[in-house]
């Protein structure tokens, strides 16, 4: 930001603004973002909050580290940098003295050659000196086994960071297309981002209407199923999945969830008890997101006091495709120590 780039000049190519039937000719700047880069960007500064370190103990990854040089080891570990830079240096050590050695004798031989009456008998010592010599620089390897260095790895014991995300959507009648789609595109980018940013990440997809149902990724991001709102059975299933499979004290819980907040009345006081007392005491991070270009519904009013009385609870509301982006960032910002 602040930068300037300077107008290129309106004659050659297509820049400028001078108009042509037939011309053809190139942009005279071409700026490319790979999908790694592009990803970089998007996702700078962003973490899982509150991630910590559980079971230690039983849970050790291992993972392959360098630890040097070495000077065995097998070919795939060959470093031909230091192998090449161990044969240069055997050579010049070995070579070097015997070349001094051939120069000064060669210059002897010249100097006796331009005399007479010539010494024949010193002359043939010098020329059988000096093929013995240039022998021995030819037979000298380029490479010797001696000069052979290899990468040296060893295993680390690394700490494993187990997550594990659950992303529940609404997708009962009053989700018009409009309000699933925002919340497929939020969901989208939040699976881009714990994909890249988390290698140990398990990622649970739960749609609910009047019943909820775990459901793989392409059923949870295509499927066309719809009914009523009850939205507390997604939150108890996803307290029977926390209960049987992702014991807390082993697993980084996460919980993401997208609805307009329009439920069955009596169903929103159940909804903020299970989150109060199932849900929130075992997950380091719950945020919800309501879709609601309006003004708020019921489960925006149930769960408006856990964000006082919670501080892994969070909740943000998205009126447009476009607060999407500014939203996400909001949620998974990296705080400050």
């Amino acid at each position: 930001a602040g930068d300037h780039i300077k107008r290129p000049p309106s004659a050659g190519g297509a820049s400028g603004s001078k108009a042509s039937k037939d011309g053809i000719g190139e942009d005279e700047f071409i700026f490319e973002v790979s999908r790694e880069e592009y990803l970089d960007l998007y996702f700078e500064d962003l973490v899982l909050p509150d991630m910590v370190k559980k079971e230690l103990a039983t849970i050790v990854d291992y993972k392959t580290v360098h630890a040097g040089i070495s000077k065995s080891g097998i070919p795939a570990n060959i470093n031909i940098e230091r192998s090449m830079r161990q044969a240069t240096a055997r050579r010049i050590a070995l070579v070097l003295p015997q070349r001094k050695k051939l120069e000064i004798l060669q210059k002897e031989l010249d100097d006796l050659l331009s005399k007479t009456p010539q010494d024949k008998s010193r002359i043939n010592i010098l020329e059988d000196e000096i093929k013995l010599l240039n022998r021995r620089i030819s037979a000298m390897p380029f490479i010797d086994d001696i000069d052979l260095r290899f990468n040296y790895r060893i295993k680390k014991a690394m700490p494993s960071n187990q997550a594990i995300m659950f992303c529940i959507m609404d997708v009962s009648g009053s989700m018009d297309s409009a309000k699933k789609e925002i919340a497929k595109n939020f969901f989208i980018i939040l699976y881009l981002f714990l994909k890249r940013n988390y290698e140990k990440i398990k990622i649970v997809f739960i749609r609910h209407h009047t019943s909820a149902k775990q459901v793989d990724e392409e059923e949870f991001f295509f499927s066309r199923e719809t009914g009523g709102t009850v939205v507390s059975s997604a939150l108890e299933l996803m307290y029977n999945i926390i209960q049987k499979d992702f014991p807390h004290n082993a697993w980084n819980i996460y919980a993401a969830q997208a609805s307009d907040g329009d439920n069955w009345n009596a169903d929103s006081p159940h909804c903020k008890e299970l989150i109060s007392n199932k849900v929130l005491p075992y997950v380091q991070y719950f945020a919800y997101l309501e879709i609601m270009p309006r003004n708020h519904q019921s489960l925006w009013e149930a769960y408006s006091s856990l964000q006082e009385t919670h501080r892994n609870f969070i909740m943000r509301s998205i009126h447009h495709t476009k607060d999407i982006y500014p939203v996400f960032r909001e949620l998974f910002k990296r705080q400050l120590a």
